[in-house]
Parts: structure tokens; C-alpha cells; sequence
């Protein structure tokens, strides 16, 4: 099973890192975005499975894109993880009703930690990398 993700973050340095992370092991990134609408567009468009959301995107906040993209209706509707640079302690004053999977730390990113976030068991392929 393949696993479609979008990734969202106002890093390009970033996207690149992550794009090239998670596509090593397995997952499939169909999309990014660097803002709540292109996260809401491409959710729309291209229905992934996940979504990997940062948590601090400039002047909006992945909080309120998980809050949109939660308001989509199915299929739109992906599995969202919050990423960040900081610890979830860092946001004490996060609101506790956010529809969000899960949080991973951006320095825990890999595709077998969004696979196990997810609940995906992965057996490793003949040639040693996630099928």
C-alpha cells in the first residue's frame, strides 16, 4: 500500500529535506504548500492520505489548517500530522481541540515514524527499503 502525502511548510529548505525523507522509505509525495489555501487546494486536488503540517506557517498557524482542512468534506479529509523545529511542550498554549493524528518532530521525520504514526506496519522489501 502506498501511502500519499502532502507536505506543508513555509521552508523551502525544508520541503526539500522532507520531500526527500519520506520518499526515500516508501511514501509517495503528491503535493506541497507553503500556505493554509495551498494546503486546502491541494488536499482537494490531489486526496492524499496524510498530511504533514507545520505547526508555525508565518503569519497563520498549522492549528488553524488543520481546523480547514478538518472542515473538508471525505474524501478530502487526510489524516493530519503538525510538524515543528520545537518540542509539543513548546505550545503550552495550543488549543486542545484541534483535529490532528499526532505531532513528530521535524528532527524525528522519516517515513517509517509517519508510518508508525499511522499505524502502517511496513515489512521491509527484498532490496531493504519500506514496500
Amino acid at each position: 500500500m502506498s501511502v500519499r502525502c502532502v507536505i506543508v511548510d513555509d521552508n523551502p529548505d525544508f520541503l526539500r529535506a522532507a520531500i526527500d525523507l519520506v520518499e526515500r522509505d516508501g511514501i509517495t509525495v503528491v503535493g506541497v504548500a507553503s500556505t493554509g489555501a495551498q494546503a486546502l487546494r491541494a488536499c482537494r486536488q490531489l486526496l492524499p492520505d496524510v498530511v504533514l503540517l507545520d505547526i508555525q506557517l508565518g503569519e497563520e498557524t498549522g492549528f488553524e489548517v488543520a481546523r480547514l482542512l478538518a472542515g473538508e468534506p471525505d474524501p478530502g479529509k487526510p489524516r493530519v500530522i503538525l510538524t515543528s523545529a520545537y518540542s509539543i511542550e513548546y505550545f503550552v498554549d495550543a488549543p486542545t481541540d484541534i483535529p490532528v493524528h499526532s505531532f513528530l518532530p521535524k528532527t524525528a521525520l522519516s517515513a517509517a515514524a509517519v508510518l508508525g504514526v499511522l499505524g502502517i506496519h511496513a515489512a521491509p522489501s527484498a532490496a531493504g527499503s519500506i514496500s
